[in-house]
């Protein structure tokens, strides 16, 4: 539970990483014109599903690797704790396409989880990743401490630098990936998965396991930003968010209600401030 993995510094293209041979494998395929055999690599994914002082909470398809940052990404990421000191244990099981997360967290974390669980009986779904009621979809989080954007420096050549911290993504392709760089604009490590918010979980339970500051620094996802990712680095106290894709507008309305910086660095122009609305 307390074991730290130390950051990502480079992926070494000549090597296969043992995290990628878990959360790959060869597949055979033929090409539709020609009879010819071949194999690929393939993302994997798996069933996990989570308990919390032995109460089932949710079953996520994900990537099964760094599993325990995952865990602890989403129950601070969906607001089931506050911090990680209200963590107590976390037992991960289970093998193949099945796995079990066993967490135990604070009485008082817990008795807020049943008052939530207590009032999703009975409402009709929104349709918002399992999300139940609206309340629960737009939900009152505190406004961050405005910062100041990062300098635009930080920002050249981003796009080809962040392959390095994407060793499945170059070795299979289909997964998304959340990194996190520093206050001197260095990135520092990322986390991978077949879904945008267990990326994005995965990487503040890695800063969070890792007692990582985010002062000053910002996260990049590499999927379109909608309003969950939003929702997840408001939690962390993360105060600038970078998306390669195109943020929704309920994302900017949010990030600019929050204090959020929230910029969109397009593939071919300039980086796009969506929020703060005006420069500061």
């Amino acid at each position: 539970m307390n074991a730290k993995r130390q950051p990502l510094a480079s992926a070494d293209a000549g090597a296969v990483d043992s995290s990628l041979i878990q959360a790959s494998h060869r597949y055979s395929f033929f090409e539709l014109e020609h009879s010819v055999a071949a194999t690929a690599a393939l993302a994997e994914e798996v069933a996990l599903a989570i308990t919390f002082n032995g109460i089932s909470q949710a079953v996520m398809l994900v990537s099964p690797n760094d599993l325990d940052d995952f865990v602890i990404g989403f129950s601070l990421g969906s607001g089931i704790v506050e911090s990680i000191d209200e963590i107590y244990d976390l037992k991960l099981s289970g093998c193949g396409s099945a796995r079990q997360a066993e967490v135990q967290i604070s009485s008082r974390a817990f008795w807020n989880l049943k008052q939530q669980r207590r009032q999703m009986t009975g409402t009709s779904g929104c349709g918002l990743c399992g999300v139940e009621a609206v309340e629960q979809a737009l939900p009152q989080l505190t406004a961050l401490t405005q910062a100041p954007l990062p300098p635009a420096n930080w920002l050249v050549g981003l796009r080809d630098r962040i392959n390095a911290f994407q060793p499945l993504g170059q070795h299979c392709g289909a997964v998304h990936a959340a990194l996190f760089m520093n206050n001197h604009g260095e990135l520092l490590l990322g986390r991978e998965d077949i879904g945008r918010h267990n990326a994005l979980d995965k990487l503040i339970g890695a800063l969070t396991r890792q007692q990582i500051s985010t002062t000053g620094g910002l996260a990049l996802v590499t999927s379109r930003c909608s309003l969950e990712l939003i929702q997840k680095v408001l939690r962390a106290g993360i105060t600038t968010l970078v998306s390669l894709s195109a943020p929704t507008g309920l994302a900017v309305q949010w990030a600019r209600r929050h204090n959020l910086n929230l910029i969109h660095l397009p593939q071919k122009n300039a980086p796009r401030v969506y929020s703060p609305e005006f420069p500061q």
